[in-house]
């Protein structure tokens, strides 16, 4: 990073889109990530295979009562187990894989770790969402074909994001999505027989839920590793790149506290409230290191203030990575926590604490007071590079009196040394930080340098005279701090708003089914008055009028006026349709109970996830046909898993439909979904 030896071997590009698919989607691209992404789909399917088993071999362990069956059992149990530490073994060297999401330049820098993307099941939305809307809204479930289709080809594009802006948007479109699809479909007080599943990124281990929370958490999660892999791809040999980087290390930091915040109990590892602090903290640690580089990238010159810059900088680095290392190693984390990333984690910290070591003895071995100098700059520099000064010594003292300055500086150069000899000593420990090659390259070049200038300054005596060279403090001038998600940004509408305004005609309220009156109004008396803006509410009904004797009632809806939709319609647009007509006819629906909004509570995160895993996976089948092992919920008969694949609308999900469709009065503002993140919302 301070100096150029050899260059990285580059990496493939990565595929343009194609404008045959939904914008931020390429699922034909075959990149490094996207084969990536496949074996680590292949891994999930091993292990959840190899979880079923070890689950029948532990309930035949507690069922059988002769010796003999259970030595057997636990025998096998021994073989499953290791087959399974093997497959974990090889998904966490498919998570360290950071060469293909790495930059195509070629540099000589540090990689950085992104996150890889969740992976989940087809789900076909059809049968229920018909079903529902023919039961709960009493409309003509065949009218909304194309809008079911449309939400799931969405679904199925934001399995292949693209690894840009456009594919972060493509995933925060469907989340919004998911915020109007949870109120207009998925009532508080029922499930509705959908079982989302989502494979855990770091253990490959299956969690199915029919909460649609699992579908949201997932698809955050997604967003937050996504922003880390266009982290990691930025060009770190350009300010532009370098600034990018931070920002998006920054953004996914936001999205992961987000979800953290927001869905406090999440069934999987890697969205447990523990693991996503700790993604938090190496997402911002990766930021700071962008921000050192950013600033060694012009090059450092060799003067003072500039090399107390630099080394206070390095030590901020290694300081937020020494922090995230101990995170790494607490329980729950450290059982499930890459290997290969804690051991990055603390060879960074060693790394980076002896630069600020190296920077610190340049700045004292190199640079003699002299008598033209800024004395009191310099002295005020000193004092604070670090928390204090060693004993018997002064800044000012140290700065006029060469022996004691170059005393200081080899202690510094020792100490440089020491940590460098450590960084490399780790890196050595862990076989997947052993392949990578720019990191060994990195870590032996620091080494050398350091080494070599010490050599040079090295006395016979220095053992006996050296003293301890004080910590040096960390400081920073941009300090990294999260970005929250600004999901307000991505235009995105609701698919289903022919059923009406979100606020009145949701899943938590519910009507009589639409009941037409015929009436007259009496020289222009319609015998009631209007209320309210889309849609319309029957207000001062005159219980004697025409329209009370057809059926009308006080705060009624009006849907319709002559088969004229009036859901969307104001107050002024209904009042046109209803004078200058002697004979009317109208639709009118009534409120029959205000549903509260409360969530079911769905299963939590729990530290023996030994045992829930295993007892998901049980309800799991490979061919997701759950009606054969569990009885979902009452819906469930109505549910065909994987067989109506012939939609009229989509027939291929290659082909993917715009998101923003044209629907009738698009133009309204519609509530928005965040509304519903509440705290009901944390039961999750």
């Amino acid at each position: 990073m301070t100096d150029a030896l050899l260059p990285a071997v580059p990496q493939p590009l990565e595929k343009e889109g194609d404008g045959y698919f939904r914008k931020g989607c390429n699922p034909l691209a075959q990149t490094g990530r996207s084969k990536l992404q496949n074996q680590r789909a292949a891994l999930n399917q091993q292990i959840l295979k190899a979880v079923r088993m070890r689950t029948g071999a532990e309930n035949l362990l507690k069922a059988a009562t002769n010796s003999k069956v259970r030595e057997q059992v636990r025998l096998e149990l021994s073989f499953v187990n290791s087959d399974l530490q093997m497959l974990k073994e090889e998904l966490e060297g498919l998570n360290i894989s950071v060469g293909v999401y790495q930059s195509t330049e070629e540099a000589f820098t540090i990689p950085l770790i992104p996150l890889g993307l969740k992976e989940t099941k087809d789900i076909d939305f059809s049968v229920v969402l018909k079903d529902f809307i023919l039961e709960h809204y009493s409309e003509d479930s065949y009218l909304y074909e194309d809008e079911i289709a449309d939400l799931m080809d969405l679904r199925q594009a934001c399995r292949t994001p693209s690894r840009d802006e456009a594919g972060v948007e493509l995933l925060m479109s469907y989340f919004i999505q998911l915020g109007f699809v949870e109120s207009r479909f998925f009532p508080p007080t029922r499930q509705m027989g959908i079982l989302f599943t989502w494979y855990d990124s770091l253990t490959g281990v299956p969690v199915s839920q029919q909460n649609l929370l699992l579908e949201k958490a997932s698809i955050l999660f997604n967003i937050g590793a996504l922003y880390t892999q266009i982290g990691t791809r930025s060009n770190r040999q350009t300010q532009a790149g370098l600034e990018s980087a931070v920002d998006a290390f920054q953004r996914a930091a936001g999205v992961l506290n987000y979800l953290k915040e927001t869905f406090t109990h999440t069934p999987s590892y890697d969205m447990s409230p523990a693991m996503l602090t700790v993604l938090v903290k190496m997402m911002l640690a990766q930021a700071q290191e962008s921000v050192f580089e950013k600033i060694c990238l012009p090059g450092i010159r060799n003067e003072f203030f500039m090399l107390v810059k630099v080394a206070q900088e390095a030590a901020k680095v290694g300081e937020v990575y020494r922090q995230l290392h101990a995170a790494m190693s607490q329980a729950p984390v450290k059982e499930n926590i890459p290997y290969s990333w804690a051991s990055l984690a603390c060879v960074k910290a060693h790394h980076y604490g002896a630069l600020a070591h190296y920077f610190a003895a340049t700045l004292l071995i190199d640079h003699q007071l002299s008598p033209g100098a800024d004395e009191d700059h310099q002295e005020k520099c000193l004092s604070e590079l670090y928390d204090h000064m060693p004993e018997g010594l002064t800044p000012l003292a140290t700065l006029k009196n060469s022996h004691q300055r170059q005393q200081l500086g080899k202690s510094h150069l020792r100490r440089a040394v020491t940590q460098h000899e450590e960084s490399v000593r780790e890196a050595s420990l862990c076989r997947k930080l052993r392949s990578i090659d720019v990191l060994q390259e990195v870590l032996s070049a620091a080494h050398q340098r350091a080494r070599l200038k010490y050599a040079q300054h090295q006395e016979d005596d220095d053992l006996l005279n050296l003293v301890d060279a004080p910590d040096i403090l960390s400081k920073t001038e941009q300090e990294v701090q999260i970005i929250l998600p600004q999901f307000s940004k991505v235009a995105a509408s609701d698919f289903f708003q022919k059923l009406g305004p979100l606020s009145v005609f949701s899943a938590n309220k519910r009507w009589t089914p639409p009941r037409s009156i015929h009436f007259t109004a009496e020289k222009g008396d319609l015998g009631f008055t209007l209320r309210g803006n889309s849609p319309v509410q029957v207000h001062c009904l005159d219980p004697h009028c025409s329209a009370a004797l057809a059926g009308a009632k006080e705060g009624d809806y009006i849907v319709s006026i002559h088969n004229v939709d009036c859901k969307w319609l104001t107050v002024s647009e209904v009042m046109k349709l209803l004078k200058n007509e002697d004979a009317l006819e109208m639709k009118l629906v009534s409120l029959l109970d205000p549903a509260s909004s409360m969530h079911n509570k769905s299963a939590t995160y729990s530290v023996g996830m030994q045992k829930t895993y295993s007892m998901i996976c049980l309800a799991i089948d490979d061919d997701d046909k759950t009606g054969k092992t569990k009885k979902i919920s009452k819906k469930l008969s109505f549910l065909s898993w994987g067989t109506n694949k012939n939609r009229q609308k989509s027939a291929s999900t290659l082909c993917l439909p715009s998101v923003g469709v044209a629907r009738p009065q698009a133009k309204k503002k519609l509530p928005s979904p965040f509304s519903l993140l509440n705290s009901d919302s944390s039961l999750y």
